[in-house]
């Protein structure tokens, strides 16, 4: 979508696809992690997973739909927006790697959020 749009990229293009991208992955992640945490045989003891899942899927879908936006782009809400998903998919993905060996569901997670942190940290740099 991003090459039919009449503007030039304000960043690197493939950094930028390669980010839209796995942040959009990592909230499709998130939302079936949690969702998979509530299917659980003791959901109670998984609340801080599936709260950090549910954070982490609106910063990364969010984040996805800012960077989308390429006209009028402000880089300073790029680099805001860009910052709290790489904290969120860091705290998201640690968390989800505690329960990873006994929850396939969280593994997978927990790859999807180290994906979008590292996704983001090279846009960032290549700001």
């Amino acid at each position: 979508m991003l090459q039919t749009h009449p503007g030039t990229p304000s960043l690197d293009r493939d950094a930028l696809l390669e980010c839209i991208q796995a942040c959009l992955d990592c909230a499709q992640s998130c939302i079936s992690c949690a969702d998979a945490c509530l299917g659980e045989k003791d959901p109670s003891a998984m609340v801080r997973c599936i709260r950090l899942n549910q954070d982490c899927a609106n910063l990364c879908e969010t984040t996805g739909k800012i960077l989308s936006r390429q006209t009028a782009f402000e880089p300073a809400m790029a680099r805001a927006i860009l910052q709290a998903c790489v904290a969120a998919s860091r705290l998201c993905g640690d968390e989800c790697e505690r329960h990873a060996q006994a929850m396939e569901h969280c593994r997978v997670c927990a790859e999807a959020c180290r994906r979008c942190e590292q996704a983001c940290q090279r846009l960032l740099a290549a700001a």
